[in-house]
């Protein structure tokens, strides 16, 4: 199943859901004592591995971090190919002061904002469907 590319229509049902819990960005060097499903998402540089995981589980791998995140889901099946949905949250956000973290997956695009601006950003993003 292909993802929608019309940017009026992605805009229309984007459903932005808060999920449960607070989420965390850390790094490591090594893999091997992390538990594949204790992640929410991983991506390989070339200084690291950033991890994207509980608060509460990386407090209890003793793992680092600087910030604390709410993690947005758009309901909406965006297409990896779609013009301008990137865009036209993250200027939205930008304009009420809110820094968002974006991961873009098959089915959906994954907006981390820091914990404190949660309700606003839900806020900010609901608006978007007029």
């Amino acid at each position: 199943m292909t993802g929608e590319t019309d940017l009026s229509v992605l805009l229309k049902n984007i459903k932005p859901f808060l999920n449960e819990g607070e989420y965390v960005f850390c790094t490591v060097d090594d893999l091997t004592q992390i538990d594949i499903g204790d992640v929410v998402g991983t991506f390989k540089e070339k200084e690291c591995t950033t991890l994207i995981l509980s608060r509460a589980n990386a407090d209890r791998l003793n793992l680092s971090y600087s910030l604390v995140f709410a993690w947005i889901t758009l309901s909406v099946h965006s297409s990896l190919e779609a013009v301008g949905l990137t865009a036209a949250f993250s200027k939205a956000l930008s304009a009420e002061g809110i820094s968002c973290n974006v991961v873009a997956a098959f089915y959906h695009d994954h907006i981390f904002v820091n914990i404190k601006d949660a309700e606003k950003a839900i806020k900010t993003l609901s608006a978007l469907t007029h």
